[in-house]
């Protein structure tokens, strides 16, 4: 078939949507989420646990239904039934590791490896399960990471604890422990696994969280994650100077209080006061510590993720998350925890409002996928808060 010809000299190109940047907004409230922190609270108590999913379906929801992106909010389909029986699952395995784990170290050996083997399928059946039970635009998120990249993900931290077990199981409890001073070659074989996690956690966490955001989908849009292994290491070796530094500042005032009370200068101020006067400088230094990872990792992760339409990016800033952690954690321990809700609220605000999604395609052309092999799965939810692992933001 031939090509049209040109009218008036002017040559027809095929239209393309310009990018447009789809604001996010959080419009919870901490007045509006307490009441149901403190229901979901009391119910949980009064039932033993068992109210735990129904909960955390009432958080979510109310979370997601308060996250506007491009003026629609996302929503939570998640059945709290189903969640239910993938709790009591887990909660079986949580007892049988434990109760293994006293009966003698060969079947706690046993129970870490029978857990290490099925952990990263529950862990990839979590992300199915939250991503397959959320919608935005009427359409569900999905997640199509591979089971193998999920055991892949997860092998530089359980190569070392493996080692770190088995030495362990052969040599008994430390011998240090015991009164008794270690030899060489128990010393080698505890310590030097423990240093190998410890080296290869930045690799670990960039595999996983390759992992995670390498298998984001919504519609026909699959992200993925450019960010080296590198960046991982030194943004690890860039927090571990910041807590140096701030532990450093924390021990010098502490010697200096110490050397103030023995040579007799402070006699008149009881030790007491010391200690209290010490203690807004250990808050601050875990309010400037732990701010300064969750900032960097949030920027480094979402300003990385994109797919050939979608392009993430975060300019999450370090003071203002580092005050705000510095006042929730005042006033939640003044309150007794009673401002948690409110803490959870102000920081998801934060964090949301300074995470961007550029699109460049028009959504109304977008459509949804088959499910196949993503269908959720409410064990693998019930996994995931296990063992601490979640969506990454």
């Amino acid at each position: 078939m031939s090509e049209p010809e040109p009218q008036d000299g002017l040559i027809s190109v095929p239209v393309v949507a310009a990018p447009r940047e789809l604001r996010i907004s959080f419009t919870g409230s901490g007045s509006e989420y307490f009441r149901i922190w403190i229901i979901n609270l009391l119910l949980t108590i009064v039932t033993v646990g068992l109210y735990f999913p129904f909960a955390k379906a009432r958080r979510l929801s109310y979370f997601y239904s308060n996250t506007i992106v491009d003026g629609q909010a996302l929503a939570f389909h998640g059945n709290p039934w189903k969640m239910l029986r993938g709790f009591l699952l887990l909660a079986v395995l949580a007892l049988a590791y434990g109760v293994a784990g006293r009966l003698s170290p060969v079947s706690g050996f046993i129970a870490f490896l029978v857990l290490a083997a099925v952990w990263p399928a529950l862990w990839r059946a979590s992300l199915q399960f939250r991503l397959g039970n959320t919608s935005w635009r009427g359409l569900r998120f999905g997640f199509k990471g591979d089971l193998k990249g999920a055991y892949r993900a997860v092998l530089p931290i359980y190569v070392p604890l493996a080692l770190l077990l088995a030495a362990q199981l052969y040599f008994g409890p430390p011998a240090a422990v015991q009164g008794e001073p270690m030899n060489a070659t128990q010393a080698w074989l505890i310590f030097s696994p423990i240093i190998g996690l410890y080296l290869m956690f930045p690799w670990a966490l960039a595999l996983i969280k390759r992992y995670q955001h390498g298998g984001y989908v919504y519609a026909d849009q699959q992200t993925r994650l450019d960010a080296s292994t590198w960046s991982f290491y030194k943004l690890t070796l860039k927090g571990l100077g910041v807590m140096l530094m701030g532990l450093g500042v924390f021990v010098a005032l502490g010697l200096v209080a110490a050397f103030a009370v023995r040579s007799g200068a402070v006699d008149e101020l009881p030790k007491a006061v010391l200690i209290a006067a010490l203690l807004p400088v250990y808050l601050i230094y875990f309010a400037l510590t732990s701010p300064y990872f969750t900032v960097r990792l949030q920027n480094l992760v979402w300003s990385g993720t994109h797919s050939p339409a979608i392009h993430f990016a975060s300019a999450l800033r370090f003071w203002p998350m580092a005050g705000l952690t510095l006042k929730n954690w005042l006033l939640t321990a003044i309150t007794l925890s009673l401002y948690r809700p409110f803490a959870v609220v102000a920081t998801t605000r934060l964090r949301l409002a300074a995470v961007a999604i550029t699109i460049d395609s028009a959504l109304d052309n977008w459509t949804a996928q088959p499910p196949g092999d993503n269908a959720p799965n409410a064990a693998g939810d019930a996994a995931g808060d296990f063992f601490g692992i979640d969506m990454g933001l």
